[in-house]
């Protein structure tokens, strides 16, 4: 018996109860639908690679804020040869504006890729769910604690629809790094005790503002450099290492303190966010992680992840894959692309029937991370719970190109004041 593409593709009732859709098997050359939101590098890289996931996925639909920026993701997908036959996108199914995610997500996807700054993933990540659809959402997924509640509020809701919600935290998806936070987790190093968590990093892209661009245009165009839109470079980037770090440890902080501020980056077109920043989170067992990040141009880099336990230590960096105790061990195993790993993975949970759901950590992850800016820029020591309760909302007074939009001060410690 043949089953309809929607009763395959949507969840129904019986399904969300029992976390499967239906009919998967019979229905395996049904074609999934995928539309993208944020058509920036990344959300072009992500579009990519959900095309090369499953064998039988269309890209239909295109979302931004911007048309130069979605004309410029179709015409780079469209010259790549490997899914130029699985584009499928119609002039009238390219959107764009502020509410360019919601006429995708109504446009018949059955899948949202949402890569745009991480301020607006929380209403987006909202709005798929509510309308039954699958999600891979980009790292992180909120730039304050009101949008980490609301994205915990819809991955609670996917799971109850049965539906997929895949992280872009992509180190969970690493095979080199599944085999090393395995081995910690299997007790090799012993308890985890002190942690190291290092992105150190030269500076990257900046936009200057040109003549006619409103408040709005210019920090949307030019979005890293302000917090309502980034998070700040500690939550946009240094995310990765963050979640890699309480990944290992197997437990998020309890409270934290630190320091940061704005050396090298102090023009205007810098925003107003710092850059570097060094945290020091403490666990309830007593054990700690020291976070370090940094984007200057001319210093050393290192991006890696240390880990010091009972009864040895591990690194995960682009260096080693290791674990030294009295018995040495170096990851020599197959290895991945983690990015697309997290695509393949997504596309055969929709086609099998049995839903991902990495909403948790994905929150939790991006909260630990927001943590830090906060204890960085009132100078105060902070728990979880006052962080995850935080009022501050760095959302805009309204989501329009005319708003006055002044570029926020600097943040000073001792003087910033928690909210």
């Amino acid at each position: 018996m043949t089953t309809s593409r929607r009763a395959f593709l949507k969840t129904s009732a019986a399904a969300a109860a029992s976390f499967a859709i239906p009919a998967v098997h019979a229905a395996g050359g049904d074609t999934i639908k995928v539309g993208l939101i944020g058509c920036g590098g990344r959300g072009t890289g992500a579009a990519t690679q959900a095309l090369n996931a499953d064998k039988n996925v269309k890209l239909t639909a295109l979302g931004d804020a911007f048309a130069d920026r979605l004309e410029s993701s179709l015409a780079s997908l469209k010259k790549d040869k490997e899914i130029a036959d699985k584009i499928d996108v119609k002039p009238q199914n390219c959107f764009t504006g502020f509410d360019a995610y919601k006429q995708v997500i109504d446009s018949g996807v059955d899948v949202v890729l949402l890569a745009t700054p991480p301020g607006f993933r929380p209403i987006h990540l909202k709005y798929a769910v509510e309308k039954g659809k699958h999600v891979f959402a980009e790292k992180p997924c909120a730039v304050d604690a009101p949008g980490v509640r609301s994205v915990l509020a819809s991955c609670e809701e996917a799971k109850k629809k049965g539906l997929s919600v895949v992280a872009g935290l992509q180190m969970r998806y690493s095979y080199p790094h599944r085999e090393v936070v395995k081995r910690i987790h299997g007790g090799d190093i012993g308890q985890p005790m002190v942690l190291q968590a290092n992105d150190f990093r030269g500076p990257i892209w900046v936009k200057t503002r040109e003549p006619g661009w409103s408040d709005m245009t210019y920090q949307m165009r030019n979005w890293y450099y302000f917090a309502w839109l980034s998070g700040d470079f500690n939550v946009e980037q240094h995310v990765h290492m963050l979640d890699l770090a309480t990944w290992a440890k197997g437990d998020y902080p309890v409270k934290a303190t630190g320091l940061g501020g704005r050396q090298v980056r102090t023009a205007p077109e810098y925003g107003h966010i710092y850059d570097h920043f060094s945290v020091i989170y403490e666990y309830a067992d007593g054990a700690k992680l020291f976070a370090q990040a940094r984007q200057q141009a001319r210093c050393a880099n290192d991006i890696s992840v240390h880990v010091m336990g009972t009864k040895g230590r591990a690194e995960m960096s682009g260096r080693r894959m290791a674990i030294n105790t009295d018995k040495d061990w170096k990851y020599d195993g197959p290895s991945n692309t983690a990015v697309q790993t997290e695509h393949d993975e997504l596309f055969a949970s929709i086609r099998n029937g049995k839903p991902i759901n990495n909403g948790e950590y994905l929150a939790k992850s991006s909260l630990l991370a927001i943590m830090g800016r906060m204890v960085c820029y009132t100078g105060q020591q902070l728990t979880w719970q006052q962080v995850l309760d935080s009022k501050e909302d760095l959302s805009p007074p309204k989501y329009d190109w005319d708003v006055a939009l002044p570029t926020p001060p600097v943040a000073l410690p001792g003087i910033t004041k928690f909210v």
